[in-house]
């Protein structure tokens, strides 16, 4: 089976379109989205385009998804800042009740035996959707948070940022982001089937930033900007990060 895992894709449909072209391309049987399709400019149509992509489509949730669903339940994010509240909200506000319904059912975890063995996808760290760590996160503080899992292989994301690393005996890929990459400017994801492959894909950025533009999101004009046409570079975000968080 081939498998493409396109994580963090925020709402951005134009770069899913891209990737999914490249999808089918590549002869793929089964898509998993690992977390925060949530939130960006086009969520709504982003899960609209998965539903009728003729693919098997996986979700795991990330914190978009938890700051959405707490919004839905009538509670505060409460891990997101006061002032992208109002980004939640209109995320939240974009859904059908059955969409709706269905993100309240997405797992925190998927595991699959695929040809490079035993795979769990988790979209930050298999015990916490907001923990960030990165390739240069020492391997001390991670072992004990990725050996539990017992996998040959744990994908990930959250950090926008593709690596393949190896953690003790676990390998540890971040699959990159669709929607906002730290680094060049284009669509990260990965494939699975029979080796797993780091990929990126190009598209039309002006384009892009035209429809995110007009789109009605409350955050349209920084996300078309910052994430789309120059986003941050991997190393101003390593610098920010430091050698993680965890």
């Amino acid at each position: 089976m081939r498998l493409a895992v396109l994580n963090d894709i925020h709402g951005n449909l134009p770069a899913l379109e891209a990737v999914l072209d490249e999808v089918r391309r590549a002869r793929v049987d089964r898509i998993v989205i690992g977390g925060d399709v949530f939130p960006g400019p086009m969520p709504h149509l982003v899960l609209r385009q998965l539903a009728t992509s003729g693919l098997p489509v996986d979700f795991i949730y990330g914190n978009g998804e938890v700051a959405v669903l707490e919004h839905l339940a009538g509670r505060i994010p409460s891990k997101v800042p006061e002032a992208y509240r109002p980004i939640v909200r209109w995320n939240a506000e974009q859904l059908t009740a059955a969409e709706r319904a269905a993100l309240a059912r997405w797992p925190m975890t998927l595991r699959l035996h695929l040809s490079i063995g035993d795979v769990f996808f988790c979209h930050a760290t298999p015990r916490d959707e907001n923990e960030i760590f990165t390739r240069l996160t020492p391997d001390d503080r991670l072992t004990p948070i990725f050996e539990p899992t017992n996998a040959a292989v744990v994908v990930c994301g959250h950090t926008h940022m593709p690596f393949d690393r190896m953690v003790g005996r676990t390998r540890v890929v971040n699959a990159g982001s669709v929607g906002m990459p730290f680094g060049p400017p284009g669509a990260d994801w990965a494939l699975i089937g029979p080796e797993l492959e780091l990929r990126h894909t190009n598209y039309d950025l002006e384009r892009a930033a035209e429809r995110i533009r007009a789109s009605g999101y409350p955050g349209a004009d920084e996300f078309a900007a910052k994430s789309v046409l120059q986003p941050p570079s991997a190393e101003e975000m390593l610098k920010l990060y430091g050698h993680g968080r965890v």
